[in-house]
């Protein structure tokens, strides 16, 4: 297995390079991470009608094409989904929502998914701003804003860059801010050498580094657990439907933008959610600091919860999101 701490020990083999850098950097808390039916030629323009059931596209100002899928009608809610998986990750919460009187918004974060892969915007500010754009698009209003693991820290930038105008609450769940990267500032997080360590995974073989995250992700490695098969293979279904190019420039953009400033600017009522045997995004060094940070934060903890909770405990996630949000 080699010590992610000296890079030049990373590829030794092939296999060592991609399962050892994988072992010890998600086991440190390494994160993450239908056809449309109608696509825009106007920059942050829809032909979908609001409140209505559907799948379409927006094309931003720099021209590209963000999918998301828009259900129910009722108050507004969206999600931003985590690395490298897409809006379908978070199809067990929209569906629970619609049926008690939500209208649910989600999109493929641009690279991710259905929406079109440029060369381009590939950071924080780039996925803050798509998120605007659907939003400011379809001109939803009082929204309460969902993000999990590299989502939530799109909700924080969101909100640092465009304010709560539009906002009536946000919930970050597994979320990778205030920051992941080790630093002066920040001396508890994760060196940069694992998250390298990653990045030569997806290089070598993407696929296969998918297969391995997986059960890290969902918990699947742990005693006792019951994660099924086709829950580990959608993971893998959903990131081979990243670009490549995407997926590697969005591991600087989760792991290395610090999101403190973003969250002192959160003047709405935040709930936070987290698995106390989170591998990927360590509780300690995410949730536990952003609640301290956000101003009347409510924080929950799952006691042995993974970091995919929202599917590992799809119930229990969605009752506490109703209840929030009702609340």
């Amino acid at each position: 297995m080699p010590d992610i701490s000296n890079p030049s020990t990373i590829s030794v083999s092939r296999r060592n390079a991609l399962l050892g850098g994988l072992a010890i950097g998600v086991t440190a808390g390494l994160p993450t991470i239908a056809a449309a039916r109608t696509t825009s030629k106007q920059p942050l323009t829809t032909t979908v009608n609001q409140g209505k059931q559907a799948m379409s596209t927006i094309t931003t100002k720099d021209g590209t094409e963000i999918y998301y899928k828009d259900w129910g009608a009722g108050p507004v809610v969206t999600f931003s989904h985590g690395w490298p998986l897409n809006s379908d990750a978070w199809d067990g919460q929209m569906l629970f929502l619609v049926q008690h009187g939500f209208r649910v918004v989600a999109h493929d974060r641009r690279g991710h998914g259905r929406s079109s892969q440029p060369t381009s915007g590939n950071d924080m500010n780039g996925y803050a701003d798509d998120l605007a754009a659907v939003i400011e698009a379809l001109d939803l209003k009082e929204v309460t804003l969902v993000g999990h693991s590299t989502g939530g820290g799109e909700v924080a930038r969101y909100i640092g860059r465009h304010g709560t105008k539009r906002v009536a609450k946000a919930v970050l769940i597994a979320a990778v801010p205030p920051v992941m990267v080790k630093s002066a500032a920040n001396p508890e997080g994760l060196p940069i050498e694992a998250f390298d360590a990653i990045r030569t995974g997806l290089v070598r073989d993407h696929s296969q580094f998918y297969r391995d995250l997986a059960p890290q992700f969902y918990g699947a490695n742990r005693p006792g657990s019951n994660v099924s098969q086709g829950m580990l293979d959608q993971f893998w279904l959903w990131s081979m439907q990243a670009g490549l190019l995407n997926a590697y420039e969005c591991v600087k953009a989760f792991s290395e933008t610090d999101f403190t400033e973003d969250l002192k600017k959160f003047d709405v009522p935040t709930l936070v959610l987290h698995g106390e045997d989170d591998q990927i995004v360590p509780v300690k060094d995410s949730a536990v600091k952003s609640a301290r940070l956000i101003k009347g934060a409510k924080d929950v903890y799952y006691p042995g919860a993974p970091h995919g909770i929202t599917a590992t405990h799809q119930d229990q996630v969605n009752a506490d999101l109703l209840a929030f949000i009702k609340g």
